[in-house]
């Protein structure tokens, strides 16, 4: 399984939602991996875009790692309970990233993983993982993960995909009504069809 070089990690985050799709999100837990391929995301362009944590050009201690080079974790707690698993991208200084909004087990393996932690009623597979919340507790992601590469085979790690032709649908990021102008730009981007994409 190949990982993804640097130079993909510097790309914008328009470029890297987008280049995402189709690559395999790897969760490795007691010496196995669970493969999961990424179907949504979101991008957030840092210091001018009003949906960003960045935007300002804010650093705190959360949004530390998105000043970072690309290639590690952006992990931040929502509602006080869901975790949103984020790649940092881009140069140093340029706090831009990606929001992992859903993906797709790619084998039984890997939807037995995502139902251990997930624990749902609901019989649908696409319920483990159609969701940025939901793929984090599916893949036991947490706060004991973020700032860490995702560059190199670890806990949680980037891999490409396979060999596919696919439409990928453009629309509007979800639920940042604080972005004003900025919550109408189509930086959310999905493969068209994709049954576990959240919101089509």
């Amino acid at each position: 399984m190949k990982t993804l070089n640097q130079s993909f990690y510097l790309q914008d985050a328009i470029h890297a939602a987008k280049a995402l799709l189709g690559k395999f999100l790897v969760r490795s837990k007691g010496d196995k991996n669970y493969y999961f391929k990424i179907v949504e995301t979101e991008a957030y362009m840092g210091e001018g875009d009003k949906g960003a944590h960045a935007f300002g050009g804010k650093r705190t201690n959360r949004t530390a790692p998105m000043f970072e080079i690309g290639g590690i974790t952006y992990i931040y707690l929502i509602y006080g309970m869901y975790h949103c698993l984020n790649i940092v991208v881009n140069k140093e200084e340029v706090p831009q990233c990606v929001l992992i909004r859903a993906v797709e087990p790619l084998d039984e393996a890997a939807i037995s993983f995502a139902k251990v932690h997930r624990n749902i009623k609901s019989s649908k597979v696409a319920d483990l993982t159609n969701g940025p919340g939901k793929l984090c507790k599916a893949l036991a992601i947490d706060k004991s993960l973020n700032a860490k590469s995702v560059k190199e085979q670890g806990a949680l790690w980037l891999a490409e995909g396979e060999e596919e032709n696919f439409k990928i649908i453009s629309a509007k990021r979800i639920n940042i009504p604080y972005a004003e102008e900025y919550q109408d730009v189509l930086w959310r981007f999905y493969i068209k069809d994709n049954p576990f994409v959240s919101v089509k």
